[in-house]
């Protein structure tokens, strides 16, 4: 089951990065389930409850996301990072 995650993990990045250069980018991501997004791409590595647990501030999520980002390689992409960052604080910010 982990790996038809990842699997698909991969192929929706691929299309996401497909419509990115080809100037969409602003329609593409308007067009994202941010839920859905945060969700499928932090279940990579972990359960998504683990986030979901926790109450941080928007500058704690923002270093947060961008650890798992850069240190641990979440497969995710800047402007996917700042959805995620956005949907975090929204709904498990102080």
């Amino acid at each position: 089951m982990k790996k038809l995650t990842v699997c698909l993990s991969v192929a929706v990045s691929l299309v996401l990065s497909g419509l990115f250069a080809h100037g969409t980018e602003k329609v593409a991501m308007d067009a994202v389930d941010v839920k859905a997004l945060f969700e499928e791409k932090c279940s990579v590595c972990h359960s998504a409850d683990r986030a979901k647990k926790k109450q941080k501030t928007a500058d704690e999520w923002t270093k947060t996301v961008i650890r798992m980002k850069n240190v641990n390689g979440c497969p995710i992409t800047d402007e996917e990072a700042k959805l995620i960052i956005d949907y975090l604080a929204k709904n498990y910010g102080l």
